[in-house]
């Protein structure tokens, strides 16, 4: 039994072993299936948990935003992206700045046209807000201080007669009327009447009107309208609008100031000077003499458009002028909305003043006796020096 004892001992080890390997391998099978459904079950465990948690992690990515920056800045990678980020996001930013700076230039320059619309006083357009009744008013009190300020305005013309009037008006297209009552003396002298014009030697009448300038057409219209006189009114003037504007070189507004001066039919003139104030105070938009006759005649009642011609020539020649206007030594500069246009400083606008009112001549070799006692002085005659 000695000898079969260790044989007998190693099957039964080794069924034993075997036994026991096989419960081993038994039991590390069912163990391996233990871990793994242990392992399934944390990881179900850690998706309810993250599932739980992932509104907290997000309130805390929330929080901790600000500080993506600093961590971006620790990791040289993560600042590039970072950098990159911000650079696409910049570039749209800088694309929209013209169209902001558009937007608001159109607001600048109207409010710089509003501010500047004052100044720039030759605009056509009436004072805003300016009714009929208003401008009317307004009207009539410029003629009334103007009128103070010119008691004794006069035609500033020499004449004797309706046709002395009548020639040096039609000789005083295009140049002063100083100028052509210097001329008219010799004129007048040697053809006093019409019927002697008429029958003049051209050429001689036009020696004489050469100082005028143009005094070929002069000549032409002067001779002509005494011609028709001569024939067609008995050598005398006609007192009718209708009958002057017939004779050569005579329009509307040489015919109203010569209604007006030697017949006293009340008459606008509107000459150079009346165009531009008229123009300048707002009274009318209009440019053609014949509407602004009109427009400025519908403002004042008729027994004061003569007079009114005289004050506003007056005041366009002396102190209203058409380059530099004297504002700063204009007496109804409160009423008028083109102050402003000219010189405002008083010291240096009183030097721009002409004729009597800046201590020169005025325009007549024989002005009326008015105008002497207010001060006025006479003109020199052609020639004269000093």
């Amino acid at each position: 039994m000695g000898e079969h004892e260790p044989d007998g001992g190693r099957k039964v080890a080794e069924a034993a072993k075997g036994a026991s390997g096989r419960k081993s391998g038994k039991t590390a099978s069912a163990g391996a299936g233990g871990a793994g459904s242990a392992k399934k079950t944390a990881s179900a465990r850690k998706a309810a948990a993250a599932k739980k948690a992932a509104p907290a992690k997000k309130a805390a990515a929330a929080k901790k935003a600000p500080g993506r920056t600093a961590a971006a800045k620790k990791t040289n990678g993560k600042t590039t992206s970072a950098k990159k980020t911000t650079t696409k996001k910049a570039a749209p930013i800088s694309k929209a700045r013209p169209p902001k700076k558009v937007t608001i230039a159109p607001p600048k320059a109207t409010v710089a046209l509003g501010e500047a619309a004052p100044a720039r006083t030759v605009a056509p357009e009436p004072p805003k807000g300016e009714s009929r009744t208003a401008l009317v008013r307004r009207a009539r009190r410029i003629n009334r201080e103007l009128a103070e300020v010119f008691p004794y305005a006069h035609p500033e013309l020499d004449f004797e007669n309706p046709f002395q009037l009548l020639v040096a008006t039609v000789l005083s297209a295009q140049t002063t009327d100083l100028r052509v009552n210097q001329t008219t003396p010799a004129l007048f002298a040697k053809y006093p009447t019409p019927e002697d014009l008429a029958a003049a030697n051209p050429e001689e009448v036009e020696e004489i009107l050469r100082p005028t300038g143009f005094f070929r057409a002069k000549t032409k219209s002067v001779m002509g309208l005494s011609k028709a006189l001569v024939e067609e009114f008995g050598g005398q003037v006609p007192g009718r609008l209708d009958d002057l504007v017939k004779l050569p070189g005579v329009g509307r507004k040489t015919a109203f100031v010569v209604l007006g001066n030697a017949f006293g039919h009340p008459g606008i003139t509107v000459d150079t000077h009346f165009q531009r104030l008229v123009r300048r105070w707002r009274w009318t938009e209009e440019t053609d003499p014949d509407k602004i006759e009109a427009a400025v005649g519908a403002l004042f009642p008729k027994s004061d458009w003569t007079d009114l011609s005289h004050h506003v020539i007056w005041h366009g020649r002396r102190i209203c002028h058409a380059r530099k206007p004297a504002c700063g030594a204009c007496p109804i500069a409160p009423l008028c909305p083109a102050y402003g246009e000219g010189e405002t400083d008083p010291e240096k606008a009183k030097k721009l003043l002409k004729y009597e009112k800046g201590g020169f001549p005025g325009q007549r070799l024989k002005p009326p006796q008015a105008y002497l006692e207010a001060g006025g002085k006479p003109a020199p005659p052609l020639g004269a020096t000093g």
